[in-house]
C-alpha cells in the first residue's frame, strides 16, 4: 500500500505542480501522508459493501480537506494518478479487471468524501482564504510563539458572532521565501482559547533538531511575521471536540494528557470546561523536554485554580522517565474521559498503553499533529 501511495504522490506532484501549493511537503517527505492515504484506501476496500463504518475517519479527512480547500475538481486528477501507480507498482497482476475494480471504489469513495465535504464547506464560518492582522505575539515557551489575529478590514468576519469550539484548528496559508521554497505553504494550528474579543488565538513551534533543516512554515513565523503583518486563514475545523453530554455532570473526570506544542487544543478544552462547569473533576498531565519549553504554564495554573477538584502532573522528559502503562495506570481513573494530543510517536504509544489498559475506545478521543490515519489500525 505504502508502495504504491508514495508512487501516487511522487507522480502526482511532478505533472501538476499546482497542487504543492497545497499538500504538505514535509508529511511527503517523512512518508506519514503516504502511509495515511494506504491505511484510507486499505480500510475502503475491506469495507467497500458497507462504506458506513468509515464515516468518522471521512468526517476527520474531511474536516482536512476543507480545510486546506480541497474542491471536487481535484478528486478526478487524485483518480486518474491513483490508478496509474497501482498500475506501475503491480504490473502484471493490474488486470483490466483489477484496475476497472479499484476505479469503481476510488468513484465510490470521492463520491462520499465530496458530499461529506460539500456540507462542511456549506457550514463554515467563513469561505476561503480571509486576511487577518497580527495582533499580538509572544513566547509561551523558549520555542512557542502564541499569535492573536483579528479580521481585517473588510473581511467580513464579525469575531463577536464567531463561535469556536474547543480542540479544533485554524489553517494559515503562508508563502515562505526561505528555503529556496517556491509555493504557498498551509499549516494546521490548533486554536488554545475559545475566547474570541481580541481575536483568535493559536501557538506555533518552531519545529528545529539537529540534523534536519527548520520547520518552512514555523520559521517563517517566528521570524518573519510581526504584529501588524497580514496572515490568510480558513475558517475551523476538526471533529476533536470534548464530550458535550460529558461536561455538566462530575462523576466522570476529564482528563486532559498532552506533550510538547500538543497542549495547544486541549488548554482550550480546559478553558471551555472551567466556563461551563467548574466542579467537574480534572487531571491535567502535560509532557515537556524541560521546564523552557514548557508550554503556556501560568495560564494552565491559573484555570486549574478555578477548578473545584484538579490534579497536575508535569513530567519533564530530559531528566524523568517518559509516561507509560504504569504511570497512567496509577494516574488516570478507568472510567475517565481522556483527550490526548502530540506527536504522531507520542500519540501511537499513548494509544498502545490505554489498549494494554483495557480503556474503552469510546472514552479516548485524540488528535496528533501530522495524518491522523497514520495512526488507525484497519
Amino acid at each position: 500500500g505504502t508502495t504504491i501511495t508514495t508512487t501516487f504522490y511522487k507522480n502526482m506532484l511532478r505533472e501538476h505542480k499546482e497542487l504543492l501549493n497545497i499538500f504538505n511537503q514535509v508529511n511527503q517527505s517523512k512518508g506519514v501522508q503516504p502511509a495515511a492515504l494506504a491505511t484510507t484506501v486499505l480500510a475502503a476496500a475491506k469495507h467497500i459493501d458497507d462504506m458506513s463504518v468509515l464515516l468518522p475517519h471521512v468526517e476527520q479527512i474531511g474536516h482536512k480537506h476543507r480545510a486546506l480547500q480541497i474542491k471536487p475538481e481535484h478528486y478526478p486528477i487524485v483518480g486518474q494518478n491513483l490508478l496509474k501507480a497501482i498500475a506501475e507498482v503491480l504490473g502484471d497482476a493490474a488486470t483490466p479487471k483489477v484496475l476497472n475494480a479499484w476505479a469503481a471504489a476510488y468513484d465510490a469513495i470521492a463520491d462520499i468524501f465530496i458530499r461529506v465535504e460539500k456540507k462542511m464547506y456549506d457550514e463554515a464560518a467563513w469561505q476561503g482564504w480571509k486576511p487577518f492582522d497580527v495582533v499580538s505575539r509572544k513566547n509561551v515557551a523558549s520555542d512557542i510563539v502564541e499569535f492573536t489575529v483579528a479580521p481585517s478590514s473588510g473581511s467580513g468576519i464579525d469575531l463577536a458572532n464567531l463561535q469556536l469550539v474547543a480542540g479544533q484548528y485554524i489553517t494559515v496559508k503562508t508563502h515562505p521565501t526561505r528555503q529556496n521554497n517556491q509555493y504557498d505553504a498551509l499549516r494546521h494550528y490548533s486554536l488554545c482559547s475559545i475566547r474570541t474579543e481580541d481575536g483568535l488565538r493559536f501557538a506555533v513551534k518552531l519545529e528545529q533538531s539537529k540534523d534536519k533543516p527548520v520547520g518552512l512554515v514555523s520559521e517563517y513565523l517566528h521570524k518573519d511575521i510581526s504584529i501588524g503583518d497580514i496572515l490568510y486563514l480558513s475558517a475551523p475545523a476538526g471533529d476533536f471536540a470534548a464530550n458535550r453530554n460529558l461536561i455538566f455532570q462530575n462523576s466522570i473526570p476529564l482528563v486532559l494528557l498532552a506533550s510538547g506544542v500538543g497542549v495547544t487544543p486541549v488548554l482550550a478544552m480546559l478553558e471551555c470546561q472551567i466556563k461551563n462547569n467548574p466542579k467537574r473533576p480534572v487531571i491535567w498531565i502535560q509532557s515537556s523536554r524541560d521546564e523552557s519549553k514548557l508550554a503556556f504554564k501560568t495560564q494552565v495554573d491559573d484555570l486549574l485554580q478555578k477548578c473545584s477538584e484538579s490534579k497536575k502532573i508535569v513530567v519533564f522528559t530530559t531528566y524523568q522517565p517518559r509516561i507509560d502503562t504504569e504511570f497512567l495506570r496509577e494516574n488516570v481513573p478507568g472510567h475517565a474521559d481522556l483527550y490526548i494530543c502530540g506527536s504522531l510517536g507520542f500519540m501511537q504509544s499513548m494509544i498502545k498503553h490505554f489498549e494494554d489498559l483495557q480503556h474503552q475506545d469510546d472514552t479516548i478521543h485524540y488528535e496528533p499533529f501530522g495524518p491522523k490515519m497514520a495512526t488507525i489500525n484497519v
